[in-house]
C-alpha cells in the first residue's frame, strides 16, 4: 500500500542544506498498522508528508495505493489525495465556526457527492466515530477527546485507503488518548484501513501491529516490531 524505494529528501534552509531522508526504503502492506517513532528532527513528518502526497521527494520512489506520486503534477496529486488519503493531526484543526458534521464534510467537497449526499456520508463518518449526537456542535462545545474524533470522522469521510496520523494523541490525557487509539484500532481491524502513525507516545505505539524507530532519515535495524 505505502512503498518508498531508495527516497531522498533535503531542506533548504537559508544557505544551507539538511538532508532528512538518505535513501530509504520502507514497505507498509495493505491493512498494516505501522507506528513511526524517532526523535525530533529524525524525519518521521516528512515521510508522512511524502505519503500523503504533502511534499514531494528529491530522488527514489514514493508509490501508495498503486499510483507514483512523484510522477504527478500538483494537480493530479491533490485529486489523489481527496480520494486515497485521510489526515489526522495533533492540533484536530477543526474550522472553529463549523459544526461537527460541516467539518467532516470539508474534504467531501472535493468528491462529485452533491450536497444532500454529503451530509450523509459525514454523518455516516461521524457515526463510526460515535457522535451522531453531536452533528450540530461546534468545536468550543467539544472536549478534546471529541475533536480528535470529528478529525478521524473528516479523515475517513472519504473512504481513504489511508490514514496518515501525525500526534494523534499528543494533546490528550492518556484515557482519552486510549479512547482515540481504541477506535484507529477499530478502523484498522474493523474496517480495514492501513494507517501509519507517527508518535512519540509509546503507549500509543504498543496499539499499532508494527513499530519502526526512525534516527536521523533512516531506519534502524530490526526496527520492526
Amino acid at each position: 500500500m505505502i512503498s518508498f524505494e531508495k527516497v531522498c529528501k533535503t531542506y533548504r534552509r537559508g544557505g544551507e542544506e539538511l538532508r532528512v531522508l538518505a535513501s530509504l526504503d520502507l514497505e507498509i502492506p495493505a491493512g498494516d498498522f505501522v507506528a513511526l517513532m524517532g526523535p525530533s528532527g529524525s524525519g518521521k513528518s516528512t515521510i508522512l508528508n511524502l505519503a500523503g502526497g504533502l511534499d514531494t521527494a528529491d530522488s527514489g520512489t514514493v508509490s501508495v495505493a498503486s499510483e507514483t506520486l512523484n510522477r504527478m503534477s500538483s494537480k493530479a496529486l491533490a485529486q489523489w489525495r481527496a480520494r486515497h488519503t485521510g489526515f489526522v493531526f495533533q492540533s484536530f484543526n477543526l474550522i472553529p465556526v463549523l459544526n461537527a458534521v460541516e467539518n467532516v464534510t470539508l474534504p467531501l467537497l472535493n468528491t462529485p457527492l452533491k450536497g444532500a449526499e454529503r451530509r450523509k456520508q459525514a454523518e455516516y463518518a461521524l457515526g463510526i466515530v460515535g457522535l451522531s449526537d453531536r452533528l450540530k456542535h461546534r468545536p468550543a462545545q467539544l472536549s478534546g477527546g471529541q475533536e480528535q474524533r470529528v478529525a478521524i470522522a473528516r479523515a475517513i469521510a472519504t473512504d481513504p485507503d489511508v490514514i496518515l496520523a501525525d500526534e494523534p494523541t499528543g494533546d490528550l490525557d492518556r484515557d482519552t488518548a486510549n479512547e482515540v487509539m481504541e477506535l484507529l484500532v477499530r478502523l484498522n481491524e474493523e474496517l480495514g484501513k492501513t494507517i501509519l502513525m507517527v508518535t512519540h507516545d509509546q503507549v500509543a505505539a504498543d496499539r499499532a501491529k508494527r513499530t519502526l524507530h526512525l534516527d536521523k532519515g533512516e531506519l534502524a535495524d530490526g526496527s520492526a516490531a
